[in-house]
């Protein structure tokens, strides 16, 4: 009877050991969980065919709120075949993130077949570009706006080395972008820089480096983004307004009217938070910019407001909406958060 005893609180003990080391094992790891095949991308190999999709964090946050989520799977979702990298500031080391935190959106996100983090080195980055002597002779702790300046030096130089598109993390994909060198109209002869796309070593985006250090003024909100990417869209071509919704076109280079990703301007920001309106069917759109840096209110997405936002969720980034989404009695992890711009 002892030995029977001693035997079952064994057994016990044992089953508990192993319940403790595997959820310390999950506790610990992100990319060491995923399969090998995964966590072992080279980033050249990854992105050298100039076909991924790019999105970046340049403060030190680990883990992405609901909108980032919703971006990056949205993007995942529109494009099966090709990778979707997502360079993170605060990662440092691809196989593991600190063992005392848990991070929902990213063990989301890492689920996904074709996404893939990065750590964002940026004098890494800018070597063997024209951003590097700007970046080695400038104080980031001086700078005003250094979130913003410096991810608009960033999506410059990973797309020029790279090719690819790139995209805000306030950005829902909704449809494939039949382009490969573009910019996009935020307005008539307006250029935002929240997406863009090239192919590897184009030489716009040479000259809009360039142009980034020669006029280099971060004190001017949009002078090294939007300001920088119409200057030169002016150097290059020479054109006129739109024509109902049809895209211009300059040498090889088009710039895409404003329907494609801002069908809802920036001063009219806050239809994403209102009752949806069906009418709006966005037929014309490839993705959504949803102008989040004007956000200084909080609003959130929340699961049951039929608001337009909730609906691009619960369409666009399945997942998201599932798993990060809250009611109105949730713990408010369903708040938007900063996106990029």
């Amino acid at each position: 009877m002892l030995k029977e005893l001693q035997h079952s609180l064994l057994v016990v003990l044992l089953l508990v050991c192993v319940f403790f080391y595997q959820l310390n094992v999950k506790s610990r790891c992100l990319f060491s969980c995923l399969p090998p095949q995964k966590s072992q991308q080279d980033l050249e190999t990854l992105l050298g065919h100039g076909r991924g999709i790019v999105f970046i964090e340049t403060s030190e946050r680990m883990e992405p709120t609901p909108l980032v989520s919703c971006a990056v799977e949205s993007a995942a979702k529109i494009y099966p075949g090709q990778p979707v990298a997502f360079f993170m500031k605060g990662l440092y080391d691809t196989t593991r993130l600190p063992s005392n935190s848990t991070y929902p959106g990213f063990s989301l996100l890492s689920a996904i077949d074709n996404v893939f983090f990065f750590p964002l080195d940026m004098k890494r980055l800018f070597e063997d570009t024209p951003l590097l002597s700007w970046y080695t002779r400038i104080n980031a702790s001086m700078e005003r706006n250094w979130l913003h300046v410096s991810s608009d030096a960033c999506r410059l130089a990973i797309i020029w080395k790279y090719g690819g598109i790139y995209m805000d993390t306030d950005v829902i994909s909704i449809r494939p972008i039949p382009e490969e060198n573009f910019l996009a109209a935020q307005s008539s002869r307006y250029s935002s820089n929240g997406v863009f796309g090239f192919l590897p070593h184009h030489p716009f985006l040479w000259e809009c480096m360039e142009n980034f250090v020669e006029h280099y003024n971060s004190g001017i909100w949009g002078n090294q983004g939007p300001s920088l990417m119409t200057r030169m869209l002016r150097l290059w071509c020479k054109l006129g307004d739109f024509q109902e919704v049809s895209d211009l076109r300059c040498l090889n280079l088009s710039f895409l009217h404003p329907q494609r990703f801002y069908p809802i301007s920036y001063p009219e920001w806050r239809r994403y938070y209102e009752v949806w309106d069906r009418d709006l069917g966005f037929n014309d759109s490839y993705a959504l910019h949803l102008w989040n840096y004007m956000n200084k209110e909080g609003r959130t997405v929340v699961r049951g407001s039929n608001t337009l936002v909730e609906n691009l969720c619960r369409k666009h980034c399945p997942r998201t909406y599932r798993d990060l989404i809250q009611g109105p009695e949730g713990s408010g992890t369903g708040t938007l958060g900063p996106g990029n711009k």
